[in-house]
């Protein structure tokens, strides 16, 4: 392994299908509460991500309460949410590529997150041992690049995300000490509108299990 390079993974929708995750809380909603508050929810839940800059599924949860006090059925969402089974919905082989990539350097979440829900999940899918308790959940992750610099100081990152935004802000701040990895999964990264907006990334790969075809002796060098 090479010390001195660090690889730092995204887990929504780069690790773990979260887009999956929310259709089936989605579907759950309809079941327990009906159309009209399932969408009540989801407003909720949208406007919460806009005022925190992340996604809070529990919070949206708890002013969904306040909206709705005597509906108990919220009750059976958060058991939902708490018992989900993160595991069944990492991508395929995407732990081979952690592992693929432990070979190297040293890999690392950075996600953004609440400080519950978030840490429930990476706990939950069996990540946080896969990374061998290298997790580090922020609100905003590309404004914490000297603490992630402090914690884990290497020669070149590598950064993988599926929000071309973040690989973007990243490269502007790193230049030519990271390289970004762009994988095309997940509603951010198949939005054409949205990904105009922003340089490609330093390469691109159509799922996470690709990641074992990149040659990472090489990454930090000119390609």
């Amino acid at each position: 392994m090479n010390k001195k390079l660090v690889v730092l993974f995204d887990v929504d929708n780069t690790l773990l299908d979260n887009d999956a995750v929310a259709a089936d809380l989605r579907a759950h909603l309809e079941e327990e509460v009906g159309h009209d508050r399932q969408q009540r929810y989801w407003d909720i839940f949208e406007a919460l991500r806009r005022e925190l800059g992340y996604a809070d599924y529990l919070g949206a949860l708890q002013r969904y309460r306040a909206n709705f006090p005597r509906d108990l059925h919220v009750l059976t969402v958060s058991h939902f949410l708490l018992e989900y089974p993160f595991r069944d919905r990492l991508y395929p082989k995407a732990i081979e590529a952690v592992e693929y990539v432990k070979q190297f350097g040293q890999a690392v979440i950075v996600s953004d997150g609440d400080v519950v829900f978030q840490p429930h999940k990476i706990w939950r899918s069996g990540l946080f041992m896969a990374f061998d308790r290298n997790v580090l959940i922020y609100v905003h992750k590309e404004s914490e690049v000297e603490d992630i610099e402090r914690r884990y100081p290497a020669e070149h990152y590598v950064v993988i995300d599926d929000k071309l935004r973040l690989l973007a802000a990243f490269k502007q701040i790193w230049g030519e000490r990271v390289t970004t990895v762009f994988p095309r999964q997940g509603h951010y990264a198949l939005d054409e509108k949205e990904i105009r907006k922003y340089p490609a990334a330093d390469y691109a790969i159509d799922r996470i299990a690709d990641l074992t075809t990149l040659d990472f002796n090489m990454i930090d060098r000119p390609h």
